[in-house]
C-alpha cells in the first residue's frame, strides 16, 4: 500500500504536471507541426495519474498470420478531472503512427500532429495537446498503432501447431495479465482503469476470431478480409481483454441459466474437449448458485492454445489454457489429470467473480484475485465431482505455502508492487497457496454459512468495481442489514455484536485485526503446547527452517511478528472440536486432569505449526502406534508434516519423528501413508544427490522392506477408488526408481508388450508414466519414447513420456534433451522449464542441468521473461537438492555473476535460503540417519 507521504506527494505531482500543461499551452501557436524537442516527458511515476479516467474502447485489429505482424487503431473515450495537456498512458513496444484528440462531438481539438513522448523504462507514452482537456469534460483519444506479433507467451502472441500430415499451422492469441496489454494496443494499463470495450477484428476468412463477447455480425472488406465486430464488454480491467485468430473446432452445450459455453481446439484434438465441456457447464451452474449472482456474459469459451507458458487464463468469457490443463484423453490421461483439468476449469470461472466481478485495486492485493480461485477450486470440485477426492490434496497445498513461507526471504500476502517485474513476481506460492490456506482457516473458524454469506455480500457490494483487503473483511464482519450495507452504510456498534454470527468467546471478534497478522505480516506461527496440570500451556513464535534458536540473529528476526490465532483442538475425553482465539505470546487453556492426548489445530484447517514439549511427541507417537484411527487422517498426517518441519528447524531430533512414522505400516490411509512415505523419498533424493552410495543402500533396503506389504498389494491396473489408484501411481514408481526386482520385471514387460503393438496398446493410465521410465533406461526404448512424444497427439502422454526420458542414466540423452528445449521445435519452449526441472531432479543430471542453466541464462530470460514462474521454477528446482557449502558457495557466486538482474528477483534469495537450509540440514542430521538406519536394518 502507498504511504499517507508518498500519496500527498502524488497529488502535488498531479497538480503540478496539470499547471505546468497549461503553462506550456499559452506559448504554442497553432496550425504548424510540433516537434517534440523542447518537451520532457510529463510523469515520473510507474503507475499512471488518476485525473484521466478511460471510459470506454473501441479497438480494431488487423493481424496478418503470414507476416506474423498486426496493425490496428483505438479510440478511447476518456473523463479529464484535472486541467491538463497530457495524456499519459500505457504503450509498449508499439509503432505509433497517428495520434489526435477529439472532443464530445468527435471534432479534432488540433490541426497539428500531436507530439507523443515515449518513456520506455515505464512502458508509458505520452500525448501532448496543444489546447487544454478541461476538467468535467470527456474526449476522445484515437491512435493508429502497429507491431509484430510476440514470439513468446505474453502480450498479442503467435503460436503454432502441426497437423498429423507435418503441416505447420499458425495462430494468433493473447495474455496480457499483468501488464502486457499494453503490448497489443495503447491502454490504461492498470487493474482500476476498467472500463467497456468494443472490439473489431479482421481476418481471412478461412479463421474465426473470438474476443470476449459473441459476435454481432461480421462484415466482408474485401474477397480476402472479413471482419468481425463483437459486442460491447462488460466494464473490466485491461489484463482481461482478450482475442484469437485461429482454425479450430469447438464443441458447445448451455448451462441451466442459458450462458453458452463452447470448448476450443485444434481440430486433430476436438475429440479430447467432451470432458471440459461437461466441467464447465457443471461449474458455471455451481458458482451462480453459489454466489448467488448470475455469470453476467451470454457466453463462455475455453482454448487449448497449443503455445502457453502457464495453466491458464481468466480473460473474461474467453479463458485460455496449457493443452494439458482442458483436453482429456480417455485412452492416455490418468486419473491426475483428470483432476488437474477439473480444477484447473474451476479455478479460471470462479475467476468470472473473483477477480473478473471484483477485481483488487492494485497489485500488492493479487491474493484476493489468486487466493479465492485457488480456494475455489477445491470448493467446487468437491461440490461437483466428489469421487475426485479433491480434499486431500488440500492439505499438500497448504504444506507447500508453510514450506516457502517458513524461509526468511518469504513475503507477507499483501506486498508492495510497482513495476512490472516486482507485479510478475505476485503470482507465487504465497498469493496461491497461503491466500488459499489462509482462507481455508478463516471459513472453518467463522463457520461455512457464514463465510459463504461474507463472500457473496463482498461480490454484490463491489461488482465492476475493485476492492482492497479491508473491503473484503468489512463484507465478512459487518453487522448491517444487506441493505444498508449495499448502500455504503457503517452499522457496527458494541451493542449489536449480540446479533452477530461471529461472536466468539463472549467479545466481538475484531476480523481486521485478526486477519492483518495474516496478511499484512511474513511468516508462519509456532504454537508451542505443554500440559500443566489441567492446562494446555501456550506460546507462539515465528517459525524458521533457516536460523535456530541458539543462533545469534535469532531474537532479532522475532522482533514483531504477532499472529491471532485461530486455535481448534480435540483430546481423547471429548468429541467436540473446541476452539481458542490465541492473540498474546503466551496464554493457556483448561482442558482437564483426565486427558491423555490433545492434538491442536484439527483437521489442520489452520494455517500454522504445533510442537508438543515435554514428552507431548511421544505421547502421540504411543497414540499412533496403540490406536492410530482416533484421529482423522487430515491430523495423522499433520502430526507427520509438523514432526518433520521441526526437524528441519531444530526443534526436534529426526529419530524421534522417524520414530513417530513407524506406525505407518498399520497405515489404511493414502494421504498420510504418502506423507511419511514422502520424507523418506526425500531424504533418499538428498542423499543420492550427494553420492553417499552406502547410505543410499541402507534407505533404500529400509524403505523397499518397511512398505513391502504395501507394495505387493498393487495392481497394475486402473482400478480402484481416486485415492486407491493415486497410492498406485506413487508407489510403483518408487519402487521401480529404487530398483524393486519385482516391479522392474513388471514394467520392463508391460514397455516390451506396448512396444511390440507398435503403440496402439493402451497401457493403464495410473502406470504408464513408470513403464515408460523404465522403458526408458535402454538405448531403444529411449528412442522409440522420443519417436512417440514427436508424434503423439495427446498432451497427457507427452508428459509421462517427457518424464520418462528425463529418467535416462545416460549423460548424453539428457544433456539432448535440454538442447531440444532451447531449440523449441521437438520440445516446445513452453516445456523448456519442465525439461530442466525434471533433469535435475535426475541425480546424474542435477549439476548437468545447473551448469545449462548458468550457461544458457541469457537465452532463458530472453525466452521465459526475467520474472516468470517458469524462471522462478528453474533456479527452485534446480538447487533445491543442493545441500553441501561448495554448492552454496557455486550458486551464490552465479548470482553475483548476474547482479543486476539478481537483485530484482526475490526469488534469489529464496534460493539461497533453502540452500543453506539444506547445508544446515544435512550438518545436524545426516549422521542421526545413519545410526537410526543402520540400527533398523540390521
Amino acid at each position: 500500500m502507498v504511504s499517507a507521504r508518498l500519496l500527498a506527494l502524488s497529488l502535488f505531482h498531479v497538480s503540478l504536471v496539470a499547471c505546468q500543461s497549461s503553462q506550456q499551452a499559452s506559448n504554442i501557436t497553432g496550425g504548424q507541426p510540433m516537434g517534440t524537442d523542447h518537451l520532457s516527458f510529463p510523469w515520473s511515476r510507474f503507475r499512471l495519474p488518476r485525473y484521466i479516467i478511460p471510459l470506454h474502447y473501441r479497438l480494431l485489429l488487423h493481424p496478418n498470420l503470414t507476416s506474423l505482424s498486426f496493425t490496428g487503431s483505438v479510440q478511447i473515450q476518456i473523463d479529464v478531472q484535472n486541467n491538463t495537456n497530457w495524456v499519459v498512458l500505457h504503450s509498449k513496444g508499439l509503432n505509433i503512427t497517428r495520434a489526435t484528440i477529439l472532443n464530445q462531438n468527435l471534432a479534432h481539438l488540433s490541426d497539428q500532429v500531436l507530439p507523443v513522448l515515449h518513456n520506455p523504462s515505464h512502458e508509458q507514452i505520452g500525448i501532448f495537446s496543444p489546447r487544454v482537456l478541461s476538467s468535467g469534460q470527456k474526449y476522445f483519444l484515437y491512435i493508429e498503432f502497429g507491431a509484430d506479433l510476440v514470439d513468446g507467451f505474453h502480450g498479442f502472441y503467435m503460436s503454432t501447431y502441426r497437423t498429423t500430415t507435418g503441416e505447420t499451422r499458425t495462430l494468433a492469441s493473447t495474455h496480457f495479465e499483468p501488464t502486457s496489454a499494453r503490448t497489443a494496443f495503447p491502454c490504461f494499463d492498470e487493474p482500476i482503469f476498467k472500463a467497456n470495450f468494443s472490439v473489431r477484428i479482421r481476418r481471412s476468412p478461412e479463421f474465426i476470431a473470438l474476443s470476449n463477447m459473441p459476435i454481432v455480425n461480421s462484415v466482408q472488406i474485401n474477397a480476402d478480409l472479413m471482419e468481425d465486430r463483437f459486442a460491447v464488454s462488460v466494464k473490466m480491467s485491461t489484463y482481461l481483454v482478450a482475442f484469437i485468430i485461429c482454425d479450430f473446432k469447438s464443441v458447445t452445450a448451455s448451462t441451466s441459466s442459458g450462458v453458452k459455453v463452447s470448448i476450443y481446439a485444434s481440430p486433430e484434438k476436438w475429440s479430447q474437449t467432451h470432458y471440459a465441456l461437461e466441467v464447465a457447464v457443471k461449474m458455471l451452474d455451481f458458482y451462480e448458485d453459489y454466489f448467488n449472482i448470475r455469470y453476467p456474459l451470454p457466453k463462455q469459451d475455453l482454448v487449448a492454445i497449443p503455445d502457453f507458458q502457464s495453466g491458464a487464463m481468466e480473460n473474461w468469457g474467453l479463458t485460455t489454457y496449457r493443452e494439458t490443463s482442458l483436453l482429456f484423453d480417455p485412452a492416455s490421461s490418468s486419473l491426475s489429470d483428470k483432476l488437474w483439468v477439473t480444477m484447473v476449469i474451476g479455478h479460471e470461472l470462479a475467476h468470472q467473480w473473483f477477480g473478473n466481478l471484483v477485481t483488487m485495486v492494485w497489485w500488492n492485493d493479487l491474493w484476493l484475485n489468486e487466493g479465492f480461485a485457488k480456494y475455489m477450486e477445491y470448493i467446487s470440485v468437491e461440490a461437483t465431482y466428489p469421487d475426485l477426492a479433491v480434499e486431500e490434496y488440500l492439505l499438500h497445498a497448504c504444506f507447500a505455502a508453510m514450506s516457502h513461507d517458513s524461509l526468511n526471504s518469504s513475503r507477507p500476502i499483501s506486498s508492495a508492487a510497482e513495476n512490472p517485474t516486482q507485479i510478475k513476481e505476485m503470482f507465487d506460492t504465497i498469493s496461491y497457496e497461503k491466500g488459499a490456506c489462509v482462507l481455508h482457516m478463516l471459513r472453518h473458524f467463522l463457520t461455512t454459512d457464514v463465510f459463504q454469506s461474507g463472500i457473496v455480500r463482498y461480490l454484490r457490494k463491489y461488482s465492476y468495481k475493485n476492492a482492497r483487503n479491508q473491503d473484503l473483511w468489512d463484507s465478512l464482519a459487518n453487522t448491517c442489514s444487506e441493505e444498508d450495507f449495499m448502500s455504503g452504510k457503517h452499522c457496527y456498534s458494541s451493542s449489536q455484536a449480540t446479533k452477530n454470527a461471529y461472536l466468539f468467546a463472549g467479545e466481538h471478534l475484531d476480523l481486521t485485526a485478526m486477519m492483518n497478522t495474516w496478511t499484512l505480516q511474513k511468516g508462519i506461527p509456532l504454537v508451542t503446547v505443554t500440559r500443566s496440570g489441567s492446562r494446555l500451556l501456550l506460546r507462539q513464535h515465528r517459525f524458521l527452517r533457516t536460523v535456530l534458536p541458539s543462533d545469534p540473529q535469532w531474537s532479532k528476526l522475532q522482533e514483531g511478528f504477532l499472529w491471532h490465532i485461530p486455535l481448534t483442538y480435540k483430546t481423547d475425553t471429548s468429541s467436540t472440536m473446541h476452539r481458542h482465539l490465541m492473540t498474546t505470546y503466551t496464554d493457556s487453556i483448561p482442558i482437564g486432569e483426565e486427558v491423555s492426548w490433545v492434538k491442536v489445530n484439527t483437521d489442520m484447517t489452520g494455517y500454522y505449526l504445533v510442537h508438543y514439549e515435554d514428552g507431548g511427541w511421544d505421547d502421540i507417537t504411543k497414540l499412533l502406534r496403540e490406536n492410530h484411527t482416533a484421529l482423522s487422517y487430515k491430523d495423522r498426517t499433520d502430526l507427520i508434516h509438523n514432526a518433520f518441519q521441526l526437524v528441519t528447524a531444530g526443534h526436534l531430533p529426526i529419530d524421534k519423528a522417524l520414530d513417530l512414522i513407524g506406525y505407518v505400516q498399520k497405515e489404511t490411509h493414502t494421504v498420510p501413508l504418502l506423507q511419511g512415505l514422502g520424507y523418506l523419498e526425500t531424504f533418499y533424493w538428498m542423499i543420492e544427490h550427494r553420492n553417499e552410495q552406502e547410505l543410499t543402500q541402507v534407505l533404500v533396503m529400509y524403505i523397499l522392506r518397511f512398505f513391502r506389504t504395501v507394495i505387493d498389494q498393487q495392481t497394475w491396473s486402473d482400478d480402484g477408488s481416486v485415492s486407491e489408484r493415486r497410492l498406485r501411481s506413487e508407489v510403483l514408481s518408487l519402487a521401480c526408481h529404487l530398483d524393486d526386482p519385482p516391479c522392474l520385471q513388471r514394467a520392463r514387460q508391460s514397455f516390451k508388450d506396448w512396444l511390440e503393438s507398435n503403440g496402439t496398446l493402451n497401457l493403464p493410465t495410473d502406470v504408464a508414466e513408470t513403464v515408460y521410465a523404465v522403458g526408458a533406461q535402454e538405448d531403444h526404448g529411449w528412442a522409440s519414447l522420443l519417436h512417440t512424444y514427436n508424434t503423439s497427439l495427446s498432451e497427457a502422454q507427452k508428459n509421462k513420456i517427457l518424464f520418462a526420458l528425463t529418467c535416462s542414466r545416460d549423460i548424453s540423452k539428457l544433456q539432448l534433451l535440454l538442447e531440444l528445449g532451447l531449440e523449441g521445435k521437438v520440445i516446445r519452449t513452453q516445456d523448456l522449464s519442465h525439461v530442466i526441472l525434471m533433469v535435475s531432479r535426475n541425480p546424474r543430471g542435477q549439476h548437468l542441468a545447473w551448469n545449462f542453466v548458468k550457461n544458457n541464462w541469457d537465452t532463458l530470460v530472453k525466452k521465459l521473461q526475467l520474472a516468470s514462474s517458469c524462471i522462478r521454477h528453474i533456479l527452485i528446482g534446480t538447487t533445491r537438492q543442493f545441500s553441501s557449502v561448495e554448492e552454496l558457495t557455486d550458486v551464490q557466486l552465479f548470482f553475483e555473476s548476474i547482479e543486476e538482474q539478481a537483485s530484482q528477483l526475490r526469488v534469489t534469495q529464496l534460493v539461497l535460503d533453502i540452500v543453506q537450509k539444506n547445508v544446515r540440514w544435512m550438518q545436524r542430521n545426516l549422521e542421526t540417519l545413519r545410526n537410526w538406519l543402520n540400527e533398523q536394518v540390521k
